[in-house]
């Protein structure tokens, strides 16, 4: 019986520890993420004309005209980002530029090798997010909503 305490005693510990490294792990997740869609957003708004040539002529966003994609991308790329990176409705957030992240890669008929293998890490990283929420560093934990 004393093995069996000793080896749940060295788990608990284990697991207490672990908290060292993922609940900055999950910060800089959500930060990483983050800066890369806002980016994106800021790009589209600062050029609106060209945005919406791409929407038109680039992509094929699905269900949507190329106007009403444009501006939906956008929004979305300049709002989502700011919620998850302080951690408010990170699950949601998250969820959201997941959305947004599938879309992308979906409306481009000729995506390189690299950028697909960006979008799935990002993807990979937005699900880790909806999985763990923004964890202790995020208004989600604050406000008590994850």
């Amino acid at each position: 019986m004393m093995a069996l305490q000793k080896v749940r005693a060295l788990h608990n510990q284990i697991l207490d520890y672990s908290d060292y490294l993922r609940i900055p792990a999950i910060l800089f997740v959500r930060l990483y993420v983050a800066s890369i869609f806002f980016k994106s957003g800021l790009t589209k708004i600062r050029d609106w004309e060209s945005t919406l040539m791409l929407f038109e002529y680039e992509y094929e966003v699905p269900l949507l005209s190329p106007v009403a994609a444009a501006w939906a991308g956008t929004i979305g790329e300049l709002v989502l980002p700011v919620l998850l990176a302080i951690g408010l409705f990170s699950r949601l957030s998250a969820a959201g530029l997941f959305v947004v992240n599938v879309i992308a890669v979906l409306s481009l008929v000729d995506i390189s090798p690299a950028a697909m293998n960006e979008h799935i890490l990002w993807g990979s990283l937005l699900v880790f997010v909806i999985l763990l929420g923004g964890e202790k560093l995020s208004v989600d934990n604050k406000l008590k909503l994850s």
